[in-house]
C-alpha cells in the first residue's frame, strides 16, 4: 500500500524540494524558518518513507561537499498528475474514430501483456494464486486483499488507481475482470465497483 500523504512541515519540504530541484538542508531550513537539525530530521523521515533521495555535491569554487535533496519517483507521485485525464481523452478519441469495440480491444491487449507478466508467479492452488494476485495488485496501488467468507473466496480492492478512466470507460473493469479469471483459472464475478460509488471493488472467485 502507498505510504500516508505527508502533512505539515514535511509536505512543505516536499514542495520546496520539487520547486528548487536540489536544495541543501540549510537552504530548506532558511526557507521554512526552522532549525537545520529540525529540517534534517524531517528530511530523514522523508528518506525513510522513500519520498526523497540525497546525494553529495561539491559546490563551485572552494567549499566542502554537501548533501542536496531531490524527490524520488514515489515522492513525485504525491503531486497531482493529469495522466488519467489524458488517458480518458485518448480512449474517447479512439472510440469516436473506430467505435465502441476498439476501446475494449486496446484494453484487452494491455491485459494480455499483464497476463504474460503475471502468470509465471500466480501459481499453485486457488488460495495461493489468489493471495499472490492480491499482493501484485497491492504493489500496483489497488489496496487489494484475498479473503474467505462462508467458504467462498473473494478478491477485494479498496482503491482504484485509475478511477477516472474506470468511470469514463466501463470496459476497463470488464477487461480487468477477465484478466483475473484467466490468471486464477476459475470464474470471477464482480459484486461491487468503486467506479459506481461502492466503497470497494469486490469479486467472488470460483
Amino acid at each position: 500500500m502507498n505510504p500516508p500523504q505527508p502533512q505539515g512541515t514535511k509536505a512543505k519540504l516536499l514542495e520546496l524540494v520539487k520547486r528548487h530541484g536540489a536544495p541543501t538542508v540549510q537552504a530548506l531550513a532558511r526557507e521554512l524558518d526552522i532549525s537545520v537539525p529540525a529540517a534534517r530530521k524531517h528530511l530523514c523521515d522523508l528518506q525513510e518513507s522513500g519520498l526523497v533521495t540525497a546525494r553529495t555535491e561539491k559546490p563551485g569554487g572552494r567549499g566542502r561537499p554537501q548533501h542536496v535533496y531531490a524527490l524520488s519517483e514515489r515522492g513525485e507521485s504525491t503531486f497531482p498528475k493529469s495522466y488519467a485525464t489524458l488517458c480518458s481523452d485518448v480512449l474517447r478519441h479512439i472510440e469516436q474514430l473506430f467505435g465502441d469495440g476498439a476501446v475494449l480491444q486496446i484494453l484487452d491487449a494491455r491485459q494480455a501483456e499483464l497476463h504474460r507478466r503475471l502468470s509465471a508467479s500466480v501459481q499453485g492452488e486457488l488460495p495461493e494464486r489468489l493471495e499472490t494476485l492480491a499482493l501484485k495488485l497491492c504493489e500496483a496501488g489497488y489496496a487489494a486483499e484475498a479473503l474467505q467468507e462462508d467458504g467462498v473466496w473473494y478478491l477485494v480492492e479498496r482503491n482504484c488507481p485509475a478511477l477516472k478512466v474506470a468511470r469514463d470507460f466501463s470496459q476497463l473493469c470488464q477487461s480487468e475482470q477477465k484478466l483475473y479469471a484467466d490468471l486464477l483459472g476459475v470464474p470471477v464475478v464482480r459484486e461491487s465497483r468503486i467506479a459506481c460509488g461502492a466503497p470497494e471493488c469486490r469479486y467472488r472467485v470460483g
